[in-house]
């Protein structure tokens, strides 16, 4: 009798004693790597205070955009080219919520940052006390020229930084571009660095390309420069934050929030920050912009409430987000204060705020398809 009082007691503290007699809303969701918001505990916890249990389908956001969506209420891309292409098939006005924004980077260790700031192509960000930095800025184009001369680690001098050796080829890990999101945005900033800092297909617009398809031209010159993997994004993180991680790819492509929440978690559990990992950020920038698009009333509610419930912006800045609030493009400063209350050094904005623009829709489909011998967007594969 005690123990079952004192159970009913903490279910009516915590809200949850009439839970089983209400209506629970089960809202089917295609999502890529953003999904990992949407299996966050205290999100689930939160949504449930709705009346609303989230079941999550994981499909990269490219593949969520060219198989059938029949069944679904939402869909998460994690970016815009995708977002695109599904509204551009949907028969009815779609409503939308933009929730928070994540920059595109790439995890490496101190080493090879090390590496790359000793061969003139990376610059470590100044940390709090003269101490190790967590964050260095990326010159695309520098890093870009050592990928086409098949520099290897220790051509580059990787020797000198660690007790190691690596004849291994400077290479970024990429997850699958016919899949994720986060592949195409990285395929993006190589097409606009390799393109002379524009984005492939406004050559022929602006009339000075006499001859050829300066699109393909440009997917010709990516191509090489891009490691093909076939995994999905939130599954390249995993590998980076694995403890075979730098066995695995001495360079990983990955969002911020992933790095951002991954210090956070380390800093709770061992009062120190995970200094054999850092994150590299690319100048040129690509910011990713995921999108919950509605496909029917169901999902209506959860876009509604991803826009305007506090708790749920909130744990967004708690794992490593920058949310965007009301009359505001998007914010850093709550996610900033975040970090510093939790002991993690917060990262700098690069002076070059130089952004790699996409290219069109038409022409991004076509550079991913020829890079990555994918099936057209549209198709039920």
């Amino acid at each position: 009798m005690p123990l079952a009082l004192a159970g009913l007691l903490a279910l009516l503290v915590s809200g949850n004693a009439l839970r089983p007699f209400e209506r629970i809303t089960t809202i089917d969701g295609k999502m890529a790597s953003k999904s990992d918001y949407f299996k966050d505990p205290e999100v689930r916890r939160l949504l449930l205070k709705h009346g609303i249990r989230v079941d999550i389908h994981r499909l990269g956001s490219r593949g969520i955009a060219t198989q059938p969506l029949a069944g679904m209420d939402v869909v998460f891309p994690s970016g815009q080219p995708a977002a695109r292409l599904i509204m551009r098939g949907q028969q009815r006005s779609v409503r939308t919520a933009r929730p928070f924004v994540t920059p595109l980077a790439l995890g490496t260790f101190r080493e090879y940052a090390q590496t790359l700031v000793a061969a003139g192509v990376a610059r470590p960000q100044r940390a709090p006390g003269g101490g190790d930095t967590l964050y260095y800025d990326l010159d695309m184009a520098g890093f870009l020229r050592l990928i086409e001369r098949d520099r290897t680690w220790d051509g580059i001098g990787y020797r000198a930084h660690s007790r190691r050796s690596n004849s291994g080829r400077v290479l970024v890990r990429t997850s699958s571009v016919c899949e994720s999101n986060a592949a195409g945005t990285y395929l993006s900033i190589l097409a606009f660095v390799k393109n002379g800092n524009r984005p492939p297909g406004t050559e022929r617009k602006r009339g000075d390309a006499p001859g050829g398809d300066p699109v393909l031209d440009v997917a010709a010159k990516v191509k090489p420069l891009i490691n093909l993997q076939g995994m999905a994004a939130d599954e390249q993180a995993d590998s980076y934050f694995s403890d075979e991680g730098e066995s695995i790819a001495p360079v990983s492509l990955i969002y911020e929030h992933q790095f951002l929440a991954h210090q956070v978690g380390f800093q709770k559990r061992h009062q120190r920050a995970d200094t054999r990992r850092v994150l590299l950020y690319p100048s040129p920038q690509a910011l990713t912009e995921p999108q919950l698009i509605s496909l029917n009333g169901q999902g209506d509610r959860l876009t509604d409430l991803m826009e305007s419930d506090p708790g749920l912006r909130q744990r967004a800045i708690e794992l490593g987000f920058r949310v965007r609030f009301s009359g505001e493009d998007s914010t850093s400063e709550q996610l900033n204060a975040y970090l510093r209350e939790h002991g993690v050094q917060v990262p700098t904005p690069n002076p070059d705020q130089t952004k790699a623009d996409a290219p069109d829709l038409d022409a991004l489909e076509r550079i991913i398809n020829h890079v990555g011998n994918c099936p057209p967007a549209g198709g039920t594969s």
